[in-house]
């Protein structure tokens, strides 16, 4: 997907999970009467972070200094984390669909509304690193990272060196705190969201700025069940470890990335036990042998005496693939122990750029923006993490990786962390995490058995290929008798959920019914929608995201779709041709017309605009005034807003469009995201999604 006047974004993902940590105490303040808190109780709030993907970026670190709950009725917000001394980087391209594990907050029991994020805002303090190989469109340079100065992070408050950001996060339902028991609380930084990363190139040239904006993108999202969530894999030192569980005090990576790599301690203690299920174990890695002999372990003991000796002398690192169980506490599918963290750390981790699935080579990005090249042999064991099943989670889908590789099962855009011998050059996968299997691109030939991707990269070898299409990867179900999650909707209050799921990227989730037993017949509705404009540009297609399930009975063994985005198209930004108008009276839909660069003559696209509050359409002015870009959104809710929209779209105003097709009306579309841009005005050329 690229743009013009938004940085391409992969939209990738609404079910993903937690961002939280550890503390107590409480601070700032609230508006209301009465508090629901109730302060001689606690609950346990298991505490991580999310965020979807990111096609164009290696790297988006964000240092999140504090998180306070606002509890419903009023009363002082709760301070549930605040960030060491040395405030970690966490970068969040890296959290594709996966929860960095924070830790663990003892939470007054109660009802909370919102939160109150505050993330550090200062010169440095947002890294951006371009991807090695990113869309075509892409303004930047490949692998390059950004200065900050050329860097604007938006609604800064406070003065240098102690510029914040603070962040309201309005919650989808409320979090209801149990005393006694263990809770969840999600969040999500949105990389999706067009308005999160902006980039424009100055109108004299020169290399592009970037605005970066968390209003918005930041968000609050419901996941009733933690069992399923997939954490990325777990740093620390080992404070204790004995019986059948160890404590871990939790680190985080350098970032940027220094070379051997470093962690930045935190007071977070973090207890993992060792798995109980029957069949699974947890199988220990331990990396200063050689060769690495993995062993599966139910209890510590289990490990000869010199391997416990070093695990338990207060020195020891640990990388570790965890999952949650049912009662929140956090299970170890795999260790890898070393006394040194590089050695814990060098994975490499990072999403997949080639594969050569003749000679098994494998290329994963890194943090920056460096392509890591590895060997896959027959003997590379492939994970795909399935936290919901300990079995599953324990038990490779592959035993020949080589074979895995050469039949076309991993593509470009999954999400893998990888342990390789780095005694050899190139060096060898001992085993891969694929940790999520990600599809993406135009949607085709959409039917009840299957739909077909199409996704051109940079990088021509890349494109999706299969041996019954060479322009595409087409997807079957999963099953409608496949477990598949919970359900975000509220008013489903958790509910099982079995066969296949998929919500709409531009309706909120709350009041979208995602998994209902038309499921797969109304996306195929969706996914035959088009734009047809003929001309040079032709039909604009929908577009989506896919998560897969491995080896389903619909499609064994390979990949089957479980759950999917249907996500915005992007027009060519265009001039607004009649200005907006109310369609009928006492309608919350608006419209007006626009040229589309590239259609067949005489064509005109209609935009239709929500201002309904539950699914109003996301209004942002773009200025670009001495250099000086600048991100302001406008809530349309409110009338004398949308009478300043009005004044605005106006016949000549250039405006920028992501929207969904309107079924059964020609050439009309809903506006998901809508730009309008002041000061320096961007440059007019056709362009469109990859």
């Amino acid at each position: 997907m690229s743009s013009q006047f938004l940085s391409k974004l992969l939209l990738a993902g609404a079910m993903a999970s937690a961002l939280v940590a550890c503390g107590g105490g409480s601070g700032g303040g609230s508006s209301g009467s009465t508090s629901t808190v109730t302060s001689a109780q606690n609950g346990n709030l298991s505490l991580s972070i999310s965020d979807a993907s990111a096609e164009d970026w290696a790297a988006i670190g964000v240092k999140v200094l504090s998180i306070a709950l606002v509890p419903q009725g009023g009363g002082s917000n709760v301070t549930v984390y605040t960030a060491p001394s040395t405030a970690p980087v966490i970068n969040l391209v890296q959290l594709d669909q996966l929860s960095e594990l924070i830790g663990n907050a003892a939470v007054p029991a109660g009802t909370y509304s919102s939160a109150v994020i505050t993330i550090s805002a200062n010169p440095g303090d947002v890294l951006l690193t371009a991807a090695s190989d990113p869309s075509a469109s892409f303004t930047g340079t490949p692998g390059a990272t950004i200065p900050s100065s050329d860097i604007e992070i938006q609604n800064t408050q406070g003065a240098a060196p102690n510029l914040t950001v603070t962040v309201p996060v309005n919650f989808v339902s409320p979090l209801v705190v149990n005393a006694n028991s263990n809770n969840q609380f999600d969040i999500e930084f949105d990389l999706a969201h067009p308005a999160f990363l902006v980039g424009r190139v100055p109108a004299g040239g020169g290399s592009p700025l970037w605005a970066v904006n968390f209003r918005g993108p930041l968000r609050h999202h419901r996941v009733p069940d933690i069992a399923w969530l997939v954490l990325r894999h777990l740093y620390g030192e080992v404070s204790a470890a004995s019986g059948t569980s160890m404590t871990v005090s939790k680190e985080f990576p350098t970032e940027p990335l220094v070379s051997p790599e470093t962690y930045v301690a935190t007071t977070q203690s973090i207890t993992v036990s060792l798995d109980q299920t029957s069949g699974a174990g947890t199988i220990f890695y331990n990396l200063d042998s050689s060769p690495v002999t993995p062993v599966t372990i139910s209890n510590f003991s289990q490990l000869p005496a010199s391997v416990l000796s070093a695990l338990t002398s207060g020195t020891e690192q640990v990388r570790v693939a965890a999952r949650y169980q049912e009662d929140g506490t956090l299970a170890a599918t795999r260790i890898y122990a070393s006394s040194s963290f590089d050695t814990v750390w060098d994975g490499p981790e990072g999403h997949v750029l080639h594969v050569n699935p003749v000679t098994g080579m494998v290329t994963v990005q890194n943090d920056l923006g460096q392509p890591v090249q590895f060997q896959v042999s027959s003997s590379t064991l492939i994970y795909f993490r399935a936290p919901q099943s300990a079995l599953a989670d324990a038990a490779p889908i592959s035993t020949n990786g080589q074979q895995f590789v050469a039949d076309g099962n991993l593509i470009r855009g999954f999400k893998v962390h990888v342990t390789a011998d780095l005694t050899v050059s190139p060096m060898v996968a001992d085993s891969i995490d694929i940790e999520t299997a990600r599809f993406d691109g135009a949607i085709s030939s959409s039917s009840t058995t299957g739909f077909t991707y199409t996704h051109h990269f940079r990088t021509a070898a890349d494109d999706y290929q299969s041996a019954d299409n060479p322009n595409g990867i087409t997807l079957s179900y999963i099953p409608n008798t496949v477990a598949n999650g919970t359900n975000p909707v509220p008013s489903a209050d958790g509910a099982p959920i079995e066969g296949y799921k998929w919500w709409d990227f531009a309706y909120p989730v709350a009041t979208f019914d995602c998994c209902a037993s038309t499921a797969i017949a109304d996306w195929v509705s969706a996914g035959n929608e088009a734009i047809n404009f003929g001309g040079m540009l032709a039909a604009i297609p929908a577009y989506g995201t896919s998560f897969a399930a491995w080896n389903s009975a619909a499609s064994t063994p390979g990949w089957a779709a479980a759950a999917s985005i249907l996500d915005p198209s992007l027009l060519p930004l265009g001039t607004v041709v009649a200005p907006l108008a109310q369609k009928s009276s006492g309608s919350s839909i608006y419209d007006f017309t626009m040229t589309v660069p590239g259609a067949a003559s005489g064509t005109t696209a209609t935009i239709d605009v929500n201002t309904a509050t539950d699914g109003a359409t996301l209004v942002y002015e773009v200025s670009f005034v001495n250099n000086k870009l600048t991100i302001t959104p406008l809530d349309i809710t409110q009338s004398a807003n949308l009478m300043t929209l009005q004044n605005t779209l106006t016949a000549g105003a250039i405006v920028g469009v992501y929207a969904v097709p309107v079924a059964n009306a020609s050439n009309t579309a809903m506006g998901y995201v809508l730009a309008y841009f002041s000061g320096d005005l961007p440059s007019m050329q056709m362009s469109t999604q990859e």
